[in-house]
């Protein structure tokens, strides 16, 4: 019966420990691509990038309040769009003034686009929203790809071009006024409160970690659909895990009551 035992709690760890080692990398094939948080670090004085009105200017020169940084490009069809979308959604439902107590940056990670078409998608977000904000303080900046990558590496964004797109993640990081790398907000929808909180904890100069870790590890980042999914394996995996080890400390462990069996 012991012996029964031992091999089915054998089987059972190995079942566990084959579905963990069989998940796939979180960003698909390519451990690369993602997001890779710097909390503390400086963004670098040297990055130069265009404007909308096609001018350089010097990033870090334009960061003199709470700042949000992201990376789109213009003809992205996945979640570029989300991203906009759930960036134009907060600044509306926030009871922070976008100009006034933070700004917005966004800047393309194809050095093929160009100022006249971050135009009229900015146009196209900023439409949707309804309260009066100071449209000029979201800003769209294009640059060459010395300088995309130079922003992209202090913040530990990491992309990869696949033909006319690119494989990449989604977020937006909150840089202090010094250009300190405060707090990431993973994905395309964010609360209004998450985002005020960035932006007074940046204003004060102060990082936060990140709070919903347990979100990044329940979900993986498809890089052929683009999207968010659950990833089953990694779940399932590590509940079989902890029902092991609940089956075997109260089981196996478990100290058999002392019996007298002698007759009397």
């Amino acid at each position: 019966m012991k012996r029964k035992l031992f091999y089915s709690i054998l089987l059972i760890l190995f079942i566990a420990f084959e579905s963990v080692k069989a998940q796939p990398p979180k960003f698909g094939n390519n451990e690369e691509i993602g997001l890779y948080e710097k909390l503390d670090s400086i963004i670098p004085d040297d990055i130069i990038l265009i404007d909308q009105d096609s001018n350089q200017v010097n990033l870090k020169s334009l960061i003199n309040k709470p700042t949000f940084i992201n990376f789109v490009y213009y003809n992205c069809p996945g979640l570029c769009s989300p991203l906009l979308g759930g960036l134009a959604e907060v600044i509306d439902r926030a009871n922070i003034e976008l100009g006034k107590d933070y700004q917005i940056i966004t800047i393309s990670m194809n050095e093929d686009d160009r100022p006249s078409v971050g135009i009229q998608k900015k146009k196209n977000y900023v439409a949707t929203i309804k309260k009066d904000i100071d449209a000029s303080q979201w800003i769209w900046l294009t640059g060459d790809l010395k300088n995309i990558h130079k922003i992209t590496d202090a913040i530990g964004f990491k992309f990869k071009r696949d033909g006319d797109d690119f494989v990449h993640t989604a977020a937006i990081i909150a840089i202090s006024p010094k250009g300190k790398i405060t707090r990431y907000l993973h994905g395309t929808y964010f609360l209004p409160f998450d985002l005020k909180m960035a932006a007074v904890e940046a204003a004060d100069e102060k990082s936060s970690p990140t709070i919903n870790k347990i979100l990044k590890y329940c979900f993986s980042y498809d890089a052929k659909g683009k999207t968010y999914v659950m990833n089953i394996t990694k779940i399932s995996g590590t509940l079989i895990m902890i029902l092991v080890a609940i089956f075997f400390f109260t089981v196996v462990l478990k100290k058999k009551p002392i019996t007298n069996n002698k007759q009397k």
